[in-house]
């Protein structure tokens, strides 16, 4: 109960806040705090997750309708709760075909230059009502920043003076004691001051009217043509608010290692949460890592504390909306600020760039996409050059020549063992990937480069596949060429280390056969040692060759 009334007090601020940020009106961040939170409690895997409105979903929803509609327009409020539906669609089908593990496509250095790039796009958003002077909305981010410069005087500075008292305030409170609810403190303050010095009437913009009760039933207005129009941003919101949530779940699922996560069931929860909450007029929600984790350090051991958070949002929607008249938007411009200041990742880039380039490389381009394209754009460029790379090292897989250590049975990479013993009648290549179309003529090439490479033609070839998990049809062609152009030199080849699976389809092809079962080994040293001494053929290969007799899938 502790923690569902502390997560309260932040969830109802930043709730308002992140609706304007939607570009809807204050009271459908709050509806989106009631059916969400309810359902997810009663279908969710995590316990300490905490859904809602979020400034990344805020943003994406934002950029997505409002090539529709104009924000904080009727239609464009219906927009938004005909996407969130689709969303929890999307995500329902995907738990009903469990397709969980396609979050996976989105890799974590696209995440990180994503969200960067959203954290900065919000925070030119909320210029306009930090300076209190209009900047036209058509206008992209590079644009609203030189708006607002070449407009800097223009300032309402009582408006800024009301944003930066509420960011040092809040953080001030964070730095002192992180379990006082900074925000809503902040915002009762000044709140008042609005009130008692009638800061309206001097420019200061407030919320106004927030209508009271509880949300009614609607059927949000849905169509064909439009269901088109908003698939892509509904597609971005999906994966991006999901691998979100589920990062944040299974983060906390870890450190109290009380409960596991089940990402299909995931799915579900937050699917049919959004379902059903688009019919009490809920906009989309996601999980939020600072609610999450306020609830977390509050002492929240299960659902029952956002069941506690939404009961707060129905007694706030009751008793509390007259209240809300006299909020500065100021106020609500610093939450959002305030909160994603920390969602711009130095420290990841740092990291990537010292660690591994290609990921350095993928967050920065997808960083600099988002800012430029948009962020439907952005994630997309992420995404394609995710895989780019990806391909291109799998089409360039590692292969090492292998020699022996002396006086050990140890066979090593020549590159890093350079005076380890290297023999003139074998030569040793380790492979380390699946052989398939995109890497079997990188593979043919550096076999033969090899062997070309040697002053005296080996007269053994063996083959380490201890790391070749799988191979194709077009592999399967490509190792029949090696096989054949060996025998054409006289050169016998040898595997080792061969996995069942790709024994199994060595065998269904007739490869073996034509190999010989006697040229499969379990280690290298047992290849070794029948090339030095023929006695030990039979015995080794006995134990090495086994075959699965089982009916094979449809899919093999």
């Amino acid at each position: 109960m502790i923690a569902g009334i502390t997560v309260g007090v932040v969830l109802i601020p930043q709730a308002i806040a992140y609706a304007l940020l939607m570009g809807v009106h204050a009271i459908y961040g709050l509806y989106a705090c009631l059916a969400p939170l309810l359902l997810y409690a009663l279908f969710g895997t995590s316990r300490q997750l905490s859904i809602g409105p979020v400034a990344v979903t805020a943003i994406l929803v934002m950029s997505g309708v409002r090539q529709l509609a104009e924000p904080f327009t009727q239609e464009f409020i219906e927009l938004v709760l005909f996407a969130g539906f689709l969303i929890g669609v999307l995500q329902l089908i995907m738990s009903l075909l469990s397709m969980g593990f396609l979050v996976n496509l989105i890799s974590q250095p696209v995440i990180s230059g994503f969200i960067s790039a959203a954290a900065i796009i919000i925070i030119v958003s909320q210029l306009e009502v930090g300076l209190g002077f209009e900047i036209p909305s058509q206008y992209n981010t590079y644009q609203k920043i030189w708006f607002a410069l070449g407009h800097f005087f223009d300032t309402n500075w009582i408006t800024l003076g009301i944003c930066i008292f509420s960011m040092v305030f809040i953080l001030a409170l964070k730095k002192w004691k992180k379990s006082l609810p900074g925000a809503l403190i902040t915002l009762v303050i000044t709140t008042v001051i609005t009130l008692v010095f009638d800061l309206q009437s001097k420019g200061v913009s407030v919320i106004q009217d927030v209508p009271s009760g509880l949300p009614t039933f609607m059927i949000p207005k849905m169509d064909y043509d439009t269901m088109v129009a908003l698939l892509p941003s509904v597609l971005t919101i999906t994966f991006i608010g999901y691998v979100g949530s589920i990062g944040i779940a299974k983060s906390l699922a870890m450190k109290n290692r009380t409960h596991s996560i089940r990402p299909n069931q995931e799915l579900f929860a937050l699917g049919i949460a959004k379902v059903i909450g688009v019919f009490f007029q809920a906009v989309p929600s996601s999980g939020s890592y600072s609610r999450s984790a306020i609830n977390d350090e509050a002492g929240g051991k299960t659902t029952i504390s956002s069941i506690i958070a939404a009961l707060m949002v129905i007694f706030s929607l009751l008793f509390l909306t007259s209240f809300f008249y006299y909020i500065p938007n100021a106020t609500l411009a610093a939450i959002i600020l305030v909160s994603v200041f920390g969602l711009i990742n130095f420290s990841e880039a740092k990291y990537l760039f010292r660690l591994r380039r290609r990921d350095f490389i993928v967050m920065i381009i997808t960083f600099m996409g988002t800012l430029i394209f948009g962020v439907e754009n952005g994630i997309f460029i992420g995404v394609v050059l995710s895989f780019i790379f990806l391909q291109y090292n799998s089409s360039r897989p590692h292969i090492a020549e292998l020699v022996n250590i002396p006086e050990t049975k140890y066979y090593r990479n020549i590159n890093r063992f350079p005076d380890a013993v290297q023999s003139q009648e074998y030569l040793i290549v380790r492979f380390d990937n699946q052989l398939y179309f995109g890497n079997c003529n990188y593979f043919k090439d550096t076999i033969l480069e090899f062997i070309a490479s040697r002053k005296l033609s080996p007269k053994f070839l063996i083959l380490d596949n201890t790391n070749m998990h799988d191979i194709d049809s077009t592999g399967l062609h490509v190792l029949e060429d090696i096989h054949q152009y060996l025998e054409g030199l006289h050169i016998q080849l040898l595997l080792v280390g061969t996995i069942g699976p790709v024994r199994d389809f060595l065998k269904r092809s007739g490869f073996t056969d034509k190999l010989g079962v006697d040229h499969y080994y379990l280690t290298i040293s047992d290849a070794v040692d029948y090339v030095e001494d023929r006695t030990l053929h039979d015995k080794v290969h006995e134990v090495a060759v086994q075959f699965n007799k089982k009916r094979r899938s449809f899919l093999e």
